[in-house]
């Protein structure tokens, strides 16, 4: 399709473009880059609601505040396509979350203008808190910006940051940014009158002066009269708890009418107040029918058509491990009534909206708090019931000490459902589920499993579903099953105890999760060159199924490990073993392959797995240079560790 006509946007290539036009001229430019953006996205596919719902904020912001030098935070970069556009990006925003182009979030080795990476959720008040205090220790004059939305504000950190920013006075600036009306009351000519009156110098310079008048006074006095003020300000504009924290409140406005927005944020970058936070009032998808009439639907997006919003379907084909999952869940459910469901703000991504529908009172999506969310499983499974977590291998990680304090060292039967754990293609290195079998598999009591297919998956959430006597997991990736038949009757699987899916004799491939499928092609290449291949799925990276795994290793010539995770995961443990037990000494040529130590950049999951040599032909690799090295003497390591 062709791309909208943007004269104005044209010749805006840095905010300092920006700042040299008029500002009635603005509208202009943000009916413009909303075009753009469209555009943009319906090529791509990537995230669209949240960015059109800041397009109006973002000029507004870098034509206010002299950026880069005033450090601008985005909460979630996934609302900062705009900001993108403007900061020099333009003429690779076709490449958003494309491999080798544009992150779909914030990357501070992508721009000067990205000060900060934020890809996970209510970072940025104090990240930017960081920017503020160190730019008044070395005495520079740059102002921070953090601007979060509604919905991060649901987590503690927000809040931590917040009782903790008094400190940088006015040199911090928080915007949040309501997209849902969940805080403000309905905006209008009375509140944008109240927002600019109160942010204006008029109004502060006559309240500094009251201060000091009441001083005078007595401190009770002065104290008395200060709160009543704050208290009067909140009540008319809705900002009594962020007084509380510390906060000049200025709020709320329409974040979408720059003659409002534009003022406003000139008093607060003018002010000797601080720290102030303004609340601006949004709406997602704003500008474009679809997104607005339909925000969840379009939050994600895949490529789409500008016109009808209709976006492309993908292939029919198995489905998704996410809803095998959630379809699970709601069996075990109606068998077992302790059985409840606990989501960070994630019920569609974690497949648990049917389980949402048909057991409500069960259901528990706790917002972006994970550290709460896994101690209140614990909890409940402390009492009684029977806890399902189903969080984000990514987002686990916030609520790691809560894991291992909360659950694993009372030994309390939480059941943890791992979501996107492996490589997660176009979201890349911040959603990537690659540490969680290294951060689980080192905690005593836990149970960690791993599924091959959609049908093993359906086994461990039975299996998980009745187990008591301690905390367990299950893995997953994101995407697609591999096509494989649903079992009709689950089933209860031994703790510990893995498989052999093929039998050989020279060959041991040791795999754990979805890359069995790859193992297999793998020993098929093997067979053919004349090495017979056992192929096994452990099932379990804790406990090991260790009577399998030593014979495996006594038995074959050359054993070979594969995971979809971190180096410290199975791997690791399997080499533990083979140290312990001896098999080491007598010989063994065992190697393991696992993702590389370090952060792997968007692309298709596919390619970044062949990129990481798991996949057929870097199994194939590994096998033929320990033989290699096993005739010769010469040890020709692959990138996984050999032995």
């Amino acid at each position: 399709m062709s791309r909208p006509d943007t004269p104005l946007l044209d010749t805006v290539h840095f905010p300092a473009d920006l700042r040299t036009l008029d500002s009635a001229q603005l509208r202009q430019v943000a009916d413009e880059l909303r075009a753009e953006m469209i555009s943009a996205v319906s090529v791509t596919g990537g995230h669209l609601g949240a960015g059109l719902g800041v397009v109006e904020l973002t000029v507004a912001l870098h034509y206010v505040f002299n950026t880069p030098d005033d450090r601008l935070v985005w909460d979630v970069g996934h609302q900062a396509y705009p900001h993108k556009i403007i900061t020099g990006r333009r003429d690779r925003i076709r490449t958003l979350r494309q491999g080798g182009g544009l992150s779909g979030f914030t990357k501070r080795s992508e721009s000067e203008y990205d000060p900060f990476g934020a890809a996970h959720s209510s970072t940025s008040i104090s990240a930017a808190l960081g920017f503020a205090i160190a730019n008044k220790l070395s005495g520079k004059p740059g102002k921070a910006i953090a601007v979060i939305g509604d919905g991060a504000m649901s987590a503690g950190m927000a809040y931590e940051a917040m009782n903790n920013a008094r400190e940088a006075g006015n040199r911090l600036v928080v915007i949040l940014n309501d997209n849902d009306m969940s805080i403000a009351p309905p905006v209008g000519g009375l509140s944008a009158y109240l927002a600019k009156l109160v942010s204006s110098n008029e109004y502060m310079g006559l309240r500094s002066f009251a201060k000091k008048v009441t001083k005078k006074l007595s401190r009770r006095v002065h104290d008395a009269v200060e709160r009543a003020e704050e208290y009067a300000r909140g009540f008319a504009t809705g900002g009594t708890l962020f007084e509380e924290l510390g906060f000049y409140y200025v709020g709320p406005i329409d974040g979408h009418n720059l003659e409002h927005l534009i003022p406003v944020l000139e008093n607060v970058r003018d002010s000797e107040q601080g720290p102030i936070l303004v609340h601006v009032v949004t709406k997602k998808g704003k500008g474009y029918g679809p997104a607005e009439a339909s925000a969840d639907k379009y939050h994600g997006v895949q490529k789409f058509d500008v016109v009808s919003g209709e976006q492309a379907k993908a292939p029919a084909g198995p489905p998704q491990y996410q809803n095998v999952f959630g379809a699970q869940l709601v069996k075990e459910a109606e068998r077992d009534p302790t059985i409840c469901a606990i989501t960070a703000a994630m019920p569609s991504g974690t497949g648990l909206s049917k389980f949402a529908e048909k057991f409500p009172e069960r259901f528990f999506d706790v917002g972006i708090a994970e550290q709460h969310g896994v101690t209140f499983a614990a909890g409940l499974a402390a009492q009684g019931m029977r806890p399902f977590a189903a969080i984000y291998s990514t987002f686990l990680q916030r609520a790691y000490d809560q894991v291992v304090h909360d659950v694993s060292l009372q030994n309390l039967p939480v059941r943890f459902a791992i979501d996107r754990a492996g490589l997660v293609g176009a979201d890349g290195a911040t959603h990537a589920g690659s540490f969680d079998i290294t951060y689980l598999a080192t905690l005593p009591n836990m149970v960690v499993m791993a599924a091959a297919d959609e049908a093993e998956l359906v086994h461990m959430t039975h299996t998980a579903a009745l187990h008591d006597s301690g905390p367990i997991a299950v893995r997953y990736p994101r995407g697609n099953g591999v096509g494989v038949a649903l079992p009709e009757t689950p089933e209860r699987l031994e703790i510990g105890r893995g498989r052999i899916v093929r039998q050989g004799k020279t060959v041991a491939i040791l795999s754990l999760g979805t890359r069995l499928e790859e193992a297999l092609k793998g020993a098929d290449r093997l067979e053919a060159q004349g090495l017979s291949t056992t192929v096994a799925d452990l099932r379990f990276a804790k406990p090991l199924d260790e009577a399998l795994i030593r014979k495996l290793l006594a038995t074959h010539e050359v054993a070979v490990t594969i995971e979809e995770g971190a180096v410290g995961g199975l791997g690791a443990h399997v080499l533990t073993l083979a140290s312990d037990e001896g098999l080491i000494d007598a010989g063994l040529k065992l190697r393991t392959m696992r993702l590389p130590d370090r952060y792997q950049d968007h692309d298709k999951p596919e390619l970044q797995y062949k990129e990481a040599g798991l996949d057929a032909d870097g199994i194939v690799e590994t096998v033929l240079k320990a033989l290699r090295h096993n005739a010769t003497g010469v040890d020709e390591r692959h990138p996984a560790e050999a032995v």
